[in-house]
């Protein structure tokens, strides 16, 4: 476990450091198309949702066993070897200095006034439409991404990496690209991708929980007691349509003193969002940077906290 925690840490300030340069190959674009190759394939006729668990577990198969025997064999080697195998691995399941970047490429022309570039921005990072949002719904959009990615895409990589190193991130990480993927309760996707989205929802349970307590911690300069954005968390997580990610949501919101959620239109349909958070102000641009700044402190408790608990771990086996 303290070479998994070692390797850990190193790829999660490798990420900080340079995150995903574009024109290196990157794992998750694999998977992403083996993903695409096998759904072309499955999802036809009938019995989908069972296609739909084969193609789950021969993505799971492929990408276990490759990251598995890859960190293998660099351990045989040294260590050493092995550690530096797992961070870079580890590494590109991490989103903590894209999904920064995200944020502050919507905020740089909101900040400025430039709406049309931030509505664009905006459009990069979300699925809604967005050419006639104004400040407070760009920011909104903005926010949300930053607040639910917090966990898929930093603290839950991690949690799956200390549990199994490599293999472990990267399994998290083909399960997630999955339900990214085909995930969706539309007429295509609803019984393909059935199997992906609950297991999902059951890998992202326990590290979403975790993200939103420590994110009540990662923020003392809140205008709002902890008791305050607890009773909002716990009212209003459960609103989101996805099990886990109302907890970053509802917890952003309330340290922030802001709502989230409210109408959000696809391809000219309009859909209807649950509100989380108490309406104390009004969102503005700086929302977002603030946002940054709690998904920033959170990640690095959380990183924290797996020490914590990798050292209890290692000290109990010892006396047991």
């Amino acid at each position: 476990m303290i070479y998994h925690l070692l390797a850990a840490t190193i790829a999660f300030f490798l990420d900080r450091l340079i995150g995903d340069p574009p024109h290196l190959p990157h794992p998750v674009r694999w998977i992403g198309s083996l993903i695409h190759f096998l759904e072309q394939r499955l999802n036809k006729g009938t019995a989908k949702r069972g296609k739909g668990v084969i193609m789950l577990f021969l993505v799971l198969f492929v990408t276990g066993t490759a990251s598995f025997l890859l960190v293998f064999a660099f351990y045989r080697l040294h260590p050493a070897a092995g550690v530096a195998a797992e961070a870079m691995i580890i590494a590109s399941t991490i989103a903590c200095r894209s999904l920064k970047e995200a944020g502050l490429s919507v905020y740089q022309p909101l900040k400025s006034g430039d709406m049309t570039e931030a509505r664009i921005k905006l459009s990069y990072i979300v699925g809604r439409d967005t050419e006639r949002l104004d400040e407070g719904e760009i920011t909104r959009g903005a926010i949300e991404t930053i607040a639910e990615n917090t966990s898929d895409g930093v603290t839950a990589p991690l949690f799956w990496a200390l549990i199994g190193g490599a293999p472990g991130a990267m399994l998290y990480r083909a399960i997630n690209t999955c339900d990214s993927m085909v995930g969706y309760q539309n007429e295509r996707y609803k019984q393909f991708g059935w199997a992906s989205a609950r297991v999902d929802d059951l890998v992202n349970w326990l590290p979403a929980r975790l993200t939103s307590l420590l994110m009540l911690c990662s923020f003392p300069e809140s205008s709002y007691s902890k008791k305050c954005v607890w009773q909002i968390v716990s009212r209003d997580a459960k609103k989101h349509p996805s099990p886990n990610s109302g907890w970053c949501e509802a917890a952003v919101a309330g340290l922030l003193g802001i709502q989230l959620g409210g109408v959000n239109t696809y391809k000219g349909q309009v859909s209807h969002r649950a509100e989380m958070g108490e309406p104390f102000r009004q969102k503005t641009a700086e929302d977002i940077v603030l946002a940054n700044r709690i998904m920033e402190r959170s990640s690095f408790l959380f990183l924290l906290m797996m020490w914590i608990g990798g050292i209890g771990y290692e000290v109990a086996r010892s006396w047991f």
